[in-house]
C-alpha cells in the first residue's frame, strides 16, 4: 500500500506532538514531587529539580514515541522490510523496554529525593543560632555524606542488576562474584571496617566535636578532625596526634556541654571559714558581674569546703560551672579576683 505524503506527514507530527505534550507533564509532576520531597520552594531554575524532571521527561517522550510507533506507520501506510515488526518491537518496549525506562528514571529519582533532603537538613542546621551550630554543621555534613554514598551505592547496584535481568542477562555469577570478592575484602580490611564503625557511632552518638578539649588513650589535647576513620588531635606542645577510631579505649571529653573551673586555695590557718568563704563568694559575684566574663559562668561559685590542712594553712575548693572551653580563662580571672578581695579584707593566703 503507497501512503500519501500528506497523511505521513500528519501521523508523524501527531506522534511527536503527543509524546511531548506527555513528556512535558511529567517532567512538571516530577518538579513538583521533587519540590514537595525536599520541602522547599519551587524554582524553575534550580538545576537540583529541572535536571531529574528533564530526565523524566525525555524518558516519557522515548517511551510514548516508540510506542505510537507502530500505529503511526501503519495509518500512514508505510511497508517496512525489516527483520523485526513494528508490532514485535512495540510489545518489548511497552514490556522489559518500558520497565527499564521505569528502573532508570526511579534510582535517579529516589538517589536525587536523597540529595535534596540531606542538604535542606544541613541547610536548617547551618541556620540555627545554637553555640555549637557550626560543630552541629559539621557533625550534619559528615553523617549526611555518609548516608548519600551508601543509598547512592546500592541504588545504583540494585538498578543496574534489574536492567540486567530484564535485558535477559544472567546476573547469577555476577552475585556470585561479587559475594567472593567482598568475603575477601571483608577478612583483608577488617581494621578499616573496624575504624569505620567506631568512627560512625562516634559521629552519630555525638561523642566528640571538633574543637573540644578531649583526653584520648591518655593523650590530652584539642580535637581538630574527626573522620570515619580516625581522630587527629593536638596537645598544648602542638604535636599532632592520629588515632584510628578502632583503637580509642578511653575517652574523655573535657568540653561537652559544660565544664568547671576548679580552684585550690591554701589561706592563713588562723582565719575563719566563714570568713573566707564570704570573701571568695565576693570574688565569684564581681566576676559574674563582668560583661566579658559573665556570660560564661552558668552558675554561682560554689565553696566546696576544706581540702586538705598543710604546716600553717588550710586549703579551701572552690569551683565555678562555665561554658565549654571557657573553663581556664574563668580559673585565671577568679585567681585574680580572689587576690583583690584578700588583700581588701586583709586575708592572708598561705
Amino acid at each position: 500500500m503507497e501512503s500519501e505524503p500528506g497523511l505521513a506527514v500528519l501521523s508523524f507530527l501527531g506522534l511527536i506532538a503527543i509524546a511531548y505534550v506527555s513528556a512535558s507533564l511529567v517532567a512538571r509532576l516530577a518538579r513538583l514531587a521533587l519540590a514537595a520531597a525536599a520541602r522547599r520552594e519551587l524554582a524553575a531554575a534550580d538545576p537540583a529539580l529541572r535536571r531529574p524532571a528533564r530526565i523524566a521527561g525525555t524518558a516519557t517522550f522515548i517511551v510514548v514515541a516508540a510506542v505510537l510507533a507502530g500505529p503511526a506507520v501503519r495509518m500512514a501506510g508505510l511497508d517496512l522490510d525489516a527483520g523485526l515488526s513494528p508490532e514485535a518491537l512495540t510489545t518489548w518496549l511497552l514490556g522489559s523496554g518500558l520497565r527499564i525506562v521505569i528502573i532508570v528514571t526511579g534510582s535517579y529519582v529516589v538517589v536525587r529525593i536523597v540529595d535534596l533532603t540531606a542538604r535542606r537538613l544541613e541547610q536548617h542546621i547551618e541556620r540555627e543560632a545554637a553555640p555549637d551550630a557550626v560543630e552541629r554543621g559539621r557533625r550534619a555534613r559528615t553523617i549526611s555524606r555518609l548516608v548519600r554514598n551508601a543509598l547512592r551505592t546500592v541504588t545504583i547496584t540494585v538498578a543496574l542488576l534489574m536492567v540486567l535481568r530484564e535485558l535477559r542477562i544472567d546476573i547469577t555469577p555476577i552475585l556470585t562474584g561479587a559475594g567472593i570478592v567482598g568475603l575477601a575484602v571483608g577478612f583483608g580490611a577488617q581494621a578499616l571496617v573496624r575504624d569505620i564503625i567506631s568512627g560512625f557511632f562516634l559521629i552519630v552518638e555525638n561523642q566528640l566535636r571538633v574543637g573540644d578539649a578531649a583526653r584520648i588513650n591518655g593523650t590530652e589535647g584539642t580535637v581538630e578532625q574527626i573522620n570515619l576513620r580516625t581522630v587527629v588531635l593536638r596537645d598544648d606542645e602542638g604535636t599532632v596526634h592520629v588515632f584510628p577510631n578502632g583503637l580509642i579505649t578511653q575517652l574523655a571529653n573535657r568540653s561537652k556541654d559544660y565544664a568547671y573551673a576548679v580552684l585550690d586555695l591554701g589561706v592563713a590557718a588562723h582565719h575563719r571559714l566563714d570568713e573566707v568563704t564570704a570573701a571568695l563568694q565576693e570574688a565569684g559575684e564581681r566576676l559574674r558581674r563582668r560583661p566579658d566574663l559573665g556570660p560564661a559562668i552558668l552558675d554561682p561559685l560554689e565553696v566546696m569546703g576544706i581540702q586538705a590542712f598543710r604546716a600553717g594553712q588550710i586549703v579551701v575548693r572552690v569551683r565555678v560551672r562555665t561554658q565549654p572551653l571557657r573553663q581556664w580563662q574563668v580559673t585565671r580571672e577568679l585567681l585574680g579576683q580572689v587576690k583583690n578581695v584578700f588583700e581588701e579584707r586583709g586575708i592572708s593566703a598561705a
